[in-house]
C-alpha cells in the first residue's frame, strides 16, 4: 500500500532521514520505532507532504506522491495524528469530528461514522457540546484519532499516541488501535517511542537510529532481539 524508497530529508542543511526505505502492506499495522530525534516523526511528515523529501520517491497504492500537496494526500486516503494531538480547543468534540470529514460530502455516511466513533470511545459522545481544549489528554488523544477517522482513511498514520498519557489509558488507545485495525481494515503506520506496546499491537517493526533504518523484522523478533531489548525495552 506503501512504499519510501531511498527517501532523504533536510531542514535546512542538517539531513534528518539518510536513505530511509519502508513498506507497508495494505491492512497490516507496522511500527517504526527509536530514540528522541531518530527521525520518526519526520517520516510520517514526508508521507503526509509535510517535509518533502528532497530525494527518493513514495507510493501510495502503486502511484507516486513525492511532492504532493497535504490536502490532495489526505484526500487519497492517507491522514496523520499528529504528535502533541493538535486538536482545535476552542471548537467542541463534535466540530472537531466535522473537521475531520472536511473533504467528504457523503453526510448520511458522516453520520453514521460519527455514531461509530460514539460507541468506539463513549465518553466522547458524553463530551460532544464540550470544547476540545477542556478535555483530559487522554480524551484529547482519543478525539484526534477520531478526527483522522472521520476522513474515511485507508492508512492511518499514528504519531506517538502514548506520549504524556496514563498507562491505563495508553492500554486503552492500544486496544483502540487493534480494534480499528480488525474492524475497518484501516492500515495502521505507528510511531512509537513506548516500543514494548507498539512491538505487541504490529505485526512488523522498524528500527531507526540517526535517520536511517538500521533493522526490519517480525514484531516478534524484534522483542526478542538482544540489542532492541537493551536499547528500546529497557531489558
Amino acid at each position: 500500500m506503501l512504499k519510501l524508497k531511498n527517501i532523504q530529508t533536510f531542514y535546512g542543511n542538517i539531513q534528518a532521514l539518510k536513505g530511509v526505505t519502508i513498506e507497508v502492506a495494505e491492512g497490516e499495522i507496522i511500527t517504526l520505532i527509536g530514540a528522541n530525534g531518530a527521525g520518526k516523526t519526520t517520516t510520517l511528515m514526508a508521507v503526509s507532504g509535510i517535509v518533502p523529501p528532497r530525494s527518493g520517491e513514495i507510493f501510495f497504492m502503486g502511484e507516486p506522491i513525492t511532492g504532493m500537496e497535504p490536502d490532495r494526500i489526505v484526500s487519497l486516503g492517507i491522514c496523520q495524528v499528529p504528535e502533541g494531538r493538535r486538536i482545535f480547543p476552542y471548537l467542541s468534540v463534535a466540530e472537531n469530528l466535522d473537521m475531520g470529514a472536511f473533504l467528504r460530502n457523503d453526510k448520511s455516511e458522516i453520520k453514521r461514522d460519527m455514531e461509530y466513533i460514539f460507541d468506539l470511545f463513549p465518553i466522547l459522545a458524553e463530551r460532544r457540546h464540550q470544547a476540545g481544549g477542556t478535555l483530559s489528554g487522554g480524551e484529547q488523544q482519543m478525539l484526534a484519532i477520531s478526527r483522522a477517522l472521520m476522513a474515511k482513511p485507508k492508512l492511518l498514520l499514528l504519531d506517538e499516541p502514548s506520549l504524556g498519557l496514563a498507562p491505563l489509558i495508553v492500554k486503552k488507545i492500544f486496544e483502540i488501535i487493534s480494534k480499528i485495525n480488525a474492524e475497518n481494515n484501516t492500515t495502521i503506520f505507528l510511531v512509537e517511542q513506548n516500543a514494548n506496546l507498539a512491538l505487541k499491537v504490529a505485526a512488523r517493526g522498524y528500527v531507526m537510529e540517526n535517520g536511517r533504518i538500521t533493522l526490519t523484522d517480525s514484531s516478534k523478533n524484534l522483542l526478542a532481539n538482544e540489542e532492541v531489548k537493551k536499547a528500546y525495552l529497557g531489558l
